[in-house]
C-alpha cells in the first residue's frame, strides 16, 4: 500500500506500475498524516485489503527553516504532527495486527537530524529526535511478540525535491551545480555523494528480512559519514 496527500492520477499509476511490475497487488490510498483518524484508518485498510500487516515504513516528512523565535506555530504544529506523531498513530494501529499474525516489521524513516541538529530547523530535529525515542519505546514493548522496530537516519537523499533546489543554490552562491552539490549541499557529508533513494529502500528491506530478526530498537545511519565525527 502507497500513500500520500496528494491523490493524483500518477499517485494510482505508481501503483498500477509496481503491480506489472512485480506481479504483487499494490494500491494507491490517499492520507493526510497530519490527521491522527486518517493514519490509523490507513492502517486499517491494509489489513482489509491485505489480510494483515507485515511491514510498516513510516516515512512520511515535511521540512520548514527558520530560527525559533520567528518558527511560525501552524508549521511546528504541522511537522510535528506528520513527521512524529503520524509514526505514533500508524505503528498502535498496526502492532495489535501484527500480533496477532505472530509478528511484523516496523521500520521509521528518521534523519541524520535524529543523531545531531542543525540550525534553524527545531521542529523537524525535534521531531527525528522524538522517533529515536519512539523506535526504542516500541521495540522494548513488543520485542517478545516477533516484532521488530528500527530506524533508518538518511543523509541528504537526491530527491525530486532536493533536485529542483540545486538551480536556485546555484544562483544564490554564485556556484556551479557540482560544487555547490559538493560544498553546500553535501558540506556535511564526507563522501560529498547524495544517498540515493534505492539504498534507503534496500537498507528497509534488510530490515524487514528474516536475516534482521535481531536487529531491535536501533538505527542504520546512511548518511556518507555525516555523523561519525
Amino acid at each position: 500500500m502507497l500513500n500520500s496527500f496528494s491523490d493524483t492520477a500518477e499517485d494510482h499509476a505508481f501503483a498500477t506500475g509496481i503491480e506489472k511490475e512485480f506481479g504483487v497487488k499494490a494500491i494507491y490510498v490517499q492520507a493526510d498524516m497530519a490527521k491522527p483518524n486518517q493514519c490509523r484508518a490507513l492502517v486499517a485498510k491494509a489489513a482489509e485489503v491485505f489480510g494483515t500487516v507485515d511491514m510498516l515504513v513510516n516515512n512520511a516528512g515535511v521540512q520548514h527553516v527558520a530560527p525559533v523565535e520567528e518558527f511560525p506555530i501552524a508549521k511546528w504544529d504541522q511537522i510535528i504532527a506528520i513527521n512524529l506523531s503520524s509514526a505514533f498513530h500508524t505503528s498502535a494501529a498496526a502492532i495489535p495486527i501484527m500480533k496477532k499474525a505472530g509478528g511484523g516489521r516496523i521500520v521509521n524513516i528518521a534523519s541524520a537530524h535524529g543523531l545531531v541538529a542543525s540550525p534553524f530547523k527545531s521542529a523537524y530535529v525535534s521531531a527525528k529526535h522524538g522517533i529515536m525515542g519512539l523506535t526504542k519505546t516500541i521495540a522494548l514493548e513488543v520485542a517478545r511478540d516477533g516484532i521488530t522496530c528500527n530506524a533508518i537516519c538518511p543523509g541528504y537523499v537526491l530527491t525530486p525535491l532536493v533536485e529542483a533546489q540545486i538551480p536556485d543554490q546555484m544562483k544564490a552562491h554564485n556556484m556551479d551545480r557540482e560544487t555547490v552539490i559538493r560544498e553546500v549541499m553535501l558540506d556535511k557529508q564526507p563522501t560529498k555523494e547524495f544517498v540515493t533513494v534505492e539504498q534507503i529502500a534496500a537498507t528497509a528491506a534488510f530490515l524487514c528480512s528474516p536475516e534482521a530478526a535481531q536487529i531491535n530498537g536501533t538505527h542504520v545511519s546512511v548518511d556518507g559519514g555525516w555523523t561519525a565525527a
